[in-house]
């Protein structure tokens, strides 16, 4: 029996779906439509024939490992030894088959050797003073792994058009009224936008917040994947595939392209965006594997092991940008705030009682100013060290090109309104 083939858009690859109305095959991402003819002609048939034995041939290469502690799924290489889950720090065990294995189309080698990576994290934990010691341990240099995230890379061309009401304040002052006036514009940009290398993670766990905060990578590390880059690292096995980020990436064009049509409008107050269409008029896919070094640090519960946290660090294998959301020593905070109450506890204390001659005052005032100044720098240490430490970013300079072809600025019209001022407000 042969195998079934799915049949790939020509103008954006993914995946044709038929149209009983039309009597066709549609593309749902970017609304192309071809006839059965046309399909035949461009030969997508062999191509996904020439993708289904690729990806035969790269599971025979590689090795399944599954952890029953976490339920983690890796694969690696034939010849790469993986014993550890590099999540939960437990044995995982090698399955029967690979299953679900997709090729990937090109690769970013690590750029960092493992020593380097030791020295950016030790680096970078041991200016962080609220931390427990044991997070930058030697024990705990050794769960520093070097994992392959699977990535869906997309390149689009688009075209959008942007509606915005943009405000022109203009304040003057006259006898006993100062007097505003708000001039409102209808704003209307549009063009073309091609958006290169928009990375989004082809996983679906908690990894994908990390993943996202060490973007972007340089386009220009990427190279024609080849077996031997993942000799000695391991591969995190991808459970998202494109068809369930149409909508994701889509959302995040849509807002890039806001972003770029409103550098566009110069000279206003304000510029209040109604509404944005983008059309996607053919995109690539690409399925590619991203090097990371991660590192997990699992807080134990004295009692509950199914309430122990972990927190997880990582950089990003080629350019060394960090991203991780880091555990907190409570004995640590708990003196700095012990030392902050004290010390302004008893200068609180002694102006009461010697300033304003009441020790009543002096103990209600040093607590207080106490608990304040002890609260504020321990709150503020603790969300900076929730949040992650860079957020993702994608460089619109770098990887978006705006050709402008529509530019409109209309006079809607305009308001003044006078408030009554006082003699002293006028000088």
């Amino acid at each position: 029996m042969n195998a079934t083939v799915t049949y790939k858009c020509p103008n954006c690859d993914a995946g044709l779906i038929f149209n009983a109305e039309e009597q066709g095959f549609s593309c749902e991402f970017c609304l192309s439509h071809f006839t059965k003819e046309e399909i035949e002609d461009t030969a997508s048939a062999e191509r996904a024939e020439k993708i289904e034995r690729e990806n035969a041939e790269f599971a025979g290469e590689m090795r399944e490992y599954h952890c029953p502690s976490c339920g983690a799924e890796v694969i690696a290489e034939k010849n790469t030894v993986a014993d550890l889950c590099y999540y939960c720090h437990n044995p995982i065990v090698l399955s029967d088959k690979v299953t679900g294995a997709l090729r990937p189309t090109r690769v970013i080698p690590f750029k960092f050797t493992k020593e380097e990576a030791v020295d950016e994290f030790l680096r970078f934990s041991k200016k962080k003073k609220f931390i427990p010691k044991n997070f930058f341990s030697r024990e705990q240099l050794t769960y520093l792994s070097g994992v392959y995230y699977p990535f869906w890379v997309t390149d689009a061309d688009t075209s959008s058009f942007m509606r915005a009401i943009g405000k022109r304040v203009r304040t003057w002052t006259s006898g006993d009224y100062r007097y505003t006036e708000t001039s409102r514009y209808a704003v209307e940009r549009g063009g073309g936008i091609h958006f290169e290398d928009i990375s989004t993670s082809a996983i679906s766990t908690e990894d994908k917040d990390m993943l996202e905060g060490v973007l972007p990578y340089p386009a220009e590390e990427y190279t024609e994947f080849s077996m031997p880059y993942l000799q000695g690292f391991v591969v995190k096995k991808r459970d998202i595939e494109r068809e369930q980020l149409y909508g994701e990436v889509k959302g995040r064009m849509s807002s890039y392209a806001t972003e770029l049509l409103r550098s566009t409008a110069r000279g206003y107050d304000s510029l209040s965006v109604s509404s944005l269409d983008l059309n996607v008029l053919g995109s690539h896919w690409e399925y590619n594997l991203l090097p990371v070094w991660i590192m997990t640090y699992i807080k134990k519960h004295k009692k509950d092991r199914t309430k122990d946290k972990t927190f997880m660090y990582a950089m990003n294998g080629a350019t060394g940008k960090i991203f991780g959301r880091l555990p907190i020593s409570i004995p640590k905070m708990i003196a700095l705030a012990t030392g902050i109450f004290l010390g302004v506890f008893a200068l609180a204390f002694l102006f009461g009682v010697f300033g304003m001659d009441s020790l009543s005052v002096g103990i209600v005032s040093g607590l207080a100013f106490g608990g304040v100044a002890a609260a504020v720098p321990t709150v503020l240490i603790s969300r900076s060290y929730k949040k992650g430490l860079h957020a993702p970013i994608y460089p619109l300079d770098k990887y978006a090109n705006l050709d402008l072809t529509h530019r409109s600025d209309v006079f809607i019209g305009k308001t003044v309104t006078r408030v009554r001022i006082s003699n002293s407000k006028k000088r």
